[in-house]
């Protein structure tokens, strides 16, 4: 199961409210560029729930970071008023500004507090609640997931993003160092991100069913589907720019747990001067799987 560890593949999502020494506002360009370059999967995804769910009259998007998919929902869902919740007032002024930009300030607001206590400040009950990789970074993931179902209107629908399988950027073999890199940043990052569980405030161990733990708050109806992007070599800069910021922040937050034939392999694919780096390869490519799981609130 992937997790976006610190938000090193959050794409623009963040985050509820506990921090764990993140720079948010700092980070936002870098979340912002990452959602962006991700909007064809989050389409798909959107696409998706737009024929699942009746046109709803709120959309809450708990969690939104800088507004990224919160502006998409309002694209797809042009009658629906869209509220933006996340810890980070930073993140939320760029997410009204993104929704200014694009037209629909007018039915776009934000919310600023922790998750999900602040969801007890909404107006009226939600038609649907949208939370991307935002439940993880809670400590009883349950209790959040029943708090995010009480909002709900009856037949409203929650969405959860969680899981799916780690990013790959590069072939299992590169040409130097020993193959199959990015499985061993995955490993690294899955302990990393066991250890980031088990210390947040008042954290439960659960099994990370998702169906199952939406069933367990009261809904029904579960569906889960898995989107993909696949942005093949030769890639654009852009999709260039992202996997070179993407293993820069692997190597500032991990690097020191890979061993020292690992560490030297990422710091030369990191080296703009060496033609066999990240910045230069013509085997470069972005390849991910999100998987969305949504329940319904019986009417």
């Amino acid at each position: 199961m992937a997790h976006d560890h610190d938000h090193q593949h959050d794409h623009g999502r963040k985050h509820g409210g506990h921090d764990h020494g993140h720079d948010w506002a700092e980070m936002a360009p870098l979340l912002e560029s990452e959602a962006e370059l991700f909007t064809p999967l989050y389409e798909r995804a959107l696409n998706w729930l737009a024929k699942e769910v009746t046109e709803p009259g709120l959309i809450v998007d708990a969690g939104s970071g800088p507004g990224v998919i919160a502006c998409l929902f309002a694209e797809t869902f042009p009658g629906a008023r869209v509220v933006a919740v996340d810890g980070s007032e930073p993140l939320l002024e760029r997410a009204r500004d993104r929704a200014g930009r694009q037209g629909a300030g007018d039915r776009f607001g934000t919310l600023a507090g922790e998750l999900p206590e602040v969801l007890g400040e909404l107006d009226y009950p939600v038609d649907l609640l949208w939370a991307s990789r935002s439940v993880h970074h809670l400590g009883d993931q349950a209790a959040a997931l029943a708090a995010c179902a009480e909002r709900l209107a009856p037949g409203g629908t929650l969405a959860v993003m969680e899981g799916g399988l780690p990013p790959r950027f590069l072939p299992r073999d590169i040409g130097f160092g020993r193959p199959g890199l990015q499985a061993r940043i995955d490993a690294v990052q899955e302990e990393r991100f066991g250890r980031m569980r088990a210390e947040l405030p008042g954290s439960v161990a659960v099994v990370e069913d998702w169906p199952a733990l939406l069933t367990s708050a009261g809904l029904r109806h579960t569906r889960s589907r898995t989107f993909l992007l696949d942005l093949p070599a030769p890639v654009t800069d852009r999709s260039r720019a992202h996997v070179v910021a993407a293993l820069t922040r692997t190597r500032e937050v991990i690097g020191e747990d890979l061993d020292a034939d690992d560490r030297a392999t990422l710091d030369r694919l990191l080296d703009p001067a060496d033609e066999a780096s990240v910045h230069h390869r013509p085997d470069v490519f972005v390849l991910a799987a999100h998987t969305v799981h949504t329940a319904v609130r019986p009417v």
